[in-house]
């Protein structure tokens, strides 16, 4: 019989994620119940072999991006999590927790109006596409130890991607954790300046070239801290796996 492709991506996953041994993983370009991606819940599937039971699903569109896609609207479940009914197919971000979650939050990010060139390899030559933006979100987890997590996915349009690090930094304002210490922003910013994405008031904790993940050339991924200091934190690095065009940022905090 021919090999099971998908049995092997699983497995790989499933290795992949026990090496990782992480008690919260923020996920980026993830599906949910989408064809191109064998209608599985990929946070929760991540969830189940990480042995959580707390997790959420941001959709930053409905529909595939491949494909024919809508923005969330008012009638959509925008934060889909274990204890949700399932809810239409889309794709977007997710949060993983064994830390127990005592609230979600979601901040609506607009896509910007332009898009831009980017290259793509076909048939074994590199050719420019003309890519359009789409919505984004920020997914904020408060865990019961009295951490706020926040995972985002920006626009890889320049400067847009700036202005939406800016409203999530001042969205952390509203959330009611007042112990900078105990506040993260995580996630693909599409900034490969850390300078930038630090501003004045934040420290990126880990500094590794994260893009491609094959040979990476840029650091686009980023723990952002007010408070913590990169000597405040152990910075694990792995290898690529095959598993994404990122390597994983992990970091421990005691």
């Amino acid at each position: 019989m021919p090999p099971d492709k998908d049995a092997d991506k699983a497995g790989l996953l499933q290795a992949e994620i026990a090496h990782l041994r992480s008690d919260l993983i923020g996920l980026q370009e993830v599906d949910y119940f989408l064809e191109r991606s064998g209608n599985h819940n990929q946070v929760g599937t991540i969830a189940t072999m990480m042995g959580a039971t707390d997790w959420a699903f941001a959709p930053s569109l409905m529909g595939s991006p491949d494909e024919k896609w809508r923005k969330p609207n008012e009638s959509d479940n925008t934060i889909v999590t274990q204890k949700s009914e399932v809810a239409l197919p889309g794709y977007g971000i997710g949060i993983v927790s064994k830390i127990p979650v005592k609230s979600w939050h979601r901040l609506e990010l607009k896509g910007s109006p332009v898009g831009v060139l980017m290259a793509f390899p076909v048939d074994g030559k590199m050719k420019r596409f003309y890519v359009r933006d789409h919505p984004r979100s920020a997914l904020g987890a408060t865990l019961d130890n009295g951490w706020l997590v926040i995972n985002t996915h920006l626009s890889f349009v320049p400067f847009f991607n700036l202005v939406q690090l800016v409203q999530i930094k001042r969205w952390v304002k509203t959330l009611g954790i007042t112990d900078k210490s105990k506040i993260i922003i995580m996630g693909d910013l599409n900034i490969p300046v850390a300078r930038i994405v630090r501003g004045f008031t934040w420290q990126s904790l880990a500094t590794q070239r994260t893009f491609p993940s094959w040979y990476p050339k840029v650091q686009i991924d980023f723990f952002l801290s007010q408070a913590l200091k990169p000597a405040d934190v152990s910075h694990i690095e792995y290898p690529h796996s095959g598993m994404s065009d990122h390597l994983p940022l992990q970091i421990e905090v005691d």
